[in-house]
């Protein structure tokens, strides 16, 4: 089977199980239509009293290429200016997740704890979106808060779980918010939406390094708490 095939979707429980964080992709596009697929899938997705908050920019061809092109060049100058603050410090468990994340990722590509242009290196591929032909980003009304927040998680993750039923790889990336000066500049965004975050897709390069890196998830006791 190549890779614009379209295989029948896994079951539910098959996409939770294979939706990761994909950090390379192949060149190959997307059928529009699959696209429109998934994201029509994704639109299921429940918010709160049915306000479907999400606005959805999808960027392929030129456009990803002048993305790709324009993030890496702000991410090197140090340029930040996204719509949301960025979490400053994560604390406890929170940070020692984030570190094993890192850490399973930097030992899959052999990069180096010492070795800062590795790093560097590991750091701007966030900005060219592992190479995905495809990215999108996802906003909401700037005079909304938190539960509407809540309600694009809850999008975004249908999507991801459409993306995995139909073999197709994704990685859900706060770092695609980071310039958002270099985002309006090239998609039409409403001036009355924020952007959360950013998500790269397309078919995964199994073969690239990156793809043996796996991070764990914590107890159902350390997250969970029954009540009787």
């Amino acid at each position: 089977m190549n890779a614009t095939t379209l295989a029948p979707p896994m079951s539910l429980e098959d996409a939770v199980k294979a939706r990761r964080s994909i950090r390379a992709f192949k060149s190959t596009p997307v059928p529009r239509a699959l696209i429109e697929k998934v994201l029509a899938v994704a639109q299921l997705a429940p918010s709160n009293c049915n306000a479907q908050p999400w606005v959805v920019h999808v960027a392929s061809g030129k456009t990803m290429d002048l993305l790709r092109e324009r993030l890496v060049a702000a991410a090197r100058s140090g340029s930040v200016t996204p719509d949301v603050p960025l979490t400053s410090t994560y604390k406890g468990v929170y940070r020692d997740r984030r570190i094993g994340a890192a850490k399973a990722l930097f030992e899959a590509t052999g990069v180096g704890r010492d070795d800062m242009e590795a790093r560097t290196r590991s750091f701007l591929r966030n900005f060219e979106m592992f190479d995905a032909p495809h990215a999108l980003f996802l906003f909401m009304p700037s005079y909304q808060g938190l539960r509407e927040a809540a309600d694009v998680g809850m999008y975004a993750q249908t999507l991801m779980l459409a993306l995995a039923a139909h073999g197709l790889g994704s990685c859900a990336q706060g770092a695609l918010s980071h310039q958002m000066d270099v985002v309006r500049e090239l998609l039409d965004i409403d001036d009355e939406l924020i952007c959360l975050f950013g998500m790269s897709f397309g078919y995964p390069d199994h073969d690239h390094p990156s793809d043996a890196a796996r991070t764990d998830r914590a107890l159902l006791s350390e997250t969970v708490h029954f009540y009787d």
